[in-house]
C-alpha cells in the first residue's frame, strides 16, 4: 500500500512539473513576438538602371528583405512614377510618400547645410568622410537637422571621386568659364558661380537633352561609369578631372519620421547595418568600375583633361569665400562646417604621417 502511493505521489509531481515546464516554454514563446511586417513606398531621384547609383537603392530594397526576414518591404519607384525627383523630400516629409532615394545635395534650396551630407568641395576622401561621419558627429547633427522636417536620414550609399564636367570645347582658364550654361550640383555650384558660371540644377534625366538643345552649355554629374551610361559623350567631348566638388559622395535613404519611429527597435538596427552594407558595396563597385569606362570613353572620341594646380588653387580660394559667405547667413551651415573642419584639423595629422601621397 505505501509503494501504490509513493507511485502515485511521483506520478503527480512529474505531471506537475512538466506542466510547469509546458507553462515556462508558452511563456518564454509569448515573449518573443516577430516585428510587424512594413510594406513601404520608396520614391527614388535616380532611375533603377543607373549605374552604381540607381543600382545602390534596387540592391538595398533586395538585400533588406532578406535581413529583416521579410519584415520589412520597399517597393522601389522610378522618378516621376509617384513625383518629380526634386519633389522626393517634400513627399517623405509629408509622410505622401514612406521613404526616398536620393541624395541631400538636392535640397540645399530648403537645407543649406545639408549639403555637407553629400559631398564637400575639396573635403574628405570616402574613409576621412566615414570617420566625421560616424565617429565625429556628422550623423547626430544629420539627424537633428533633418528631425526638424519629420525625416530621419540613413546614408546609405557612398561612391568615390567624380569628374567635374563636360564641355564642348577645351577650357584652358577660368576666365572659359565665364557666362558658361552649366548644370552643376550642391556646393560646388556655388563656387563655379563664384568664378563666373551661371549654373542650374537639373535632375539625372533631364541633362541630356538640356546639353543636347542648348539649354546648357556643359555639365557635371557622376562619375565615368555613370555618365557614360547618360551619354554626354554624344555631345560633349572634353572630360575634366579631378572631381574637386565631389572627393566622395554620399546618398541618402530618406524616412518619413513617423515611420521612423514606428518599426521595432531590431527593424531600425536591420535598416541602419543594412545601409552599412550597401556603403561597402557601393563604394566597391565605384572604384572597380571606372578603368574600363575610361577606356570606353577614350574610344569614342572622349578627350580626358586634368585641371592645372593653378586652376584648382583658384577654385579653392572660391570654395572659401562660399564658406564664409554662406556660413555667416546660415547657423546650421556654420555648425555643420565647424564639427567638419574641426574633425579634418584633428585628422590630418593622422593623414600626414599615415597616409603615401
Amino acid at each position: 500500500m505505501r509503494n501504490i502511493v509513493l507511485a502515485s505521489l511521483v506520478a503527480l509531481l512529474t505531471v506537475f512539473l512538466s506542466g510547469c515546464g509546458d507553462n515556462s516554454s508558452e511563456n518564454t514563446s509569448s515573449e518573443k513576438k516577430e516585428d510587424s511586417v512594413v510594406r513601404w513606398k520608396m520614391a527614388s531621384t535616380f532611375p533603377g538602371n543607373l549605374n552604381i547609383i540607381g543600382e545602390g537603392g534596387l540592391n538595398f530594397i533586395k538585400r533588406i528583405d532578406t535581413v529583416s526576414n521579410g519584415s520589412i518591404k520597399i517597393k522601389f519607384f522610378e522618378p516621376g512614377a509617384l513625383v518629380p525627383p526634386l519633389e522626393v523630400f517634400d513627399a517623405v516629409s509629408t509622410g505622401a510618400v514612406d521613404a526616398g532615394w536620393s541624395t541631400a545635395g538636392y535640397w540645399a534650396g530648403k537645407i543649406p547645410a545639408v549639403q555637407f551630407f553629400t559631398a564637400v568641395p575639396f573635403g574628405p576622401n570616402a574613409s576621412e568622410f566615414l570617420a566625421w561621419y560616424h565617429e565625429g558627429g556628422g550623423k547626430q547633427l544629420w539627424e537633428e537637422i533633418y528631425a526638424r522636417h519629420n525625416l530621419h536620414p540613413v546614408q546609405c550609399e557612398l561612391i568615390s571621386p567624380e569628374a567635374s564636367g563636360w564641355f564642348k570645347n577645351e577650357i584652358t582658364s577660368l576666365d572659359d568659364l565665364k557666362g558658361l550654361k552649366m548644370r552643376f550640383f550642391g556646393l560646388g555650384a556655388k563656387v563655379m558661380d563664384k568664378v563666373g558660371a551661371n549654373t542650374q540644377l537639373l535632375a539625372g534625366g533631364d541633362i541630356y537633352p538640356a546639353l543636347e538643345l542648348g539649354t546648357i552649355d556643359a555639365t557635371e554629374f557622376a562619375m565615368p561609369s555613370i555618365d557614360l551610361d547618360l551619354g554626354f559623350y554624344q555631345i560633349a567631348k572634353h572630360y575634366y578631372f579631378p572631381g574637386w566638388h565631389q572627393p566622395a559622395s554620399a546618398l541618402e535613404l530618406m524616412i518619413n519620421l513617423d515611420k521612423w519611429n514606428a518599426l521595432s527597435e531590431s527593424q531600425k538596427a536591420q535598416i541602419e547595418a543594412t545601409c552599412s552594407e550597401n556603403v561597402v558595396k557601393t563604394l566597391a563597385m565605384a572604384e572597380s568600375r571606372q578603368p574600363k569606362a575610361l577606356e570606353e570613353l577614350q574610344s569614342k572620341g572622349v578627350t580626358l583633361h586634368r585641371w592645372s594646380d593653378e586652376v584648382l588653387a583658384e577654385l579653392e580660394a572660391a570654395w572659401f569665400e562660399v564658406v564664409e559667405e554662406e556660413s555667416a547667413s546660415n547657423e546650421d551651415f556654420a555648425r555643420v562646417w565647424n564639427s567638419l573642419s574641426e574633425f579634418r584639423k584633428s585628422y590630418k595629422t593622422w593623414k600626414d604621417l599615415g597616409f603615401v601621397d
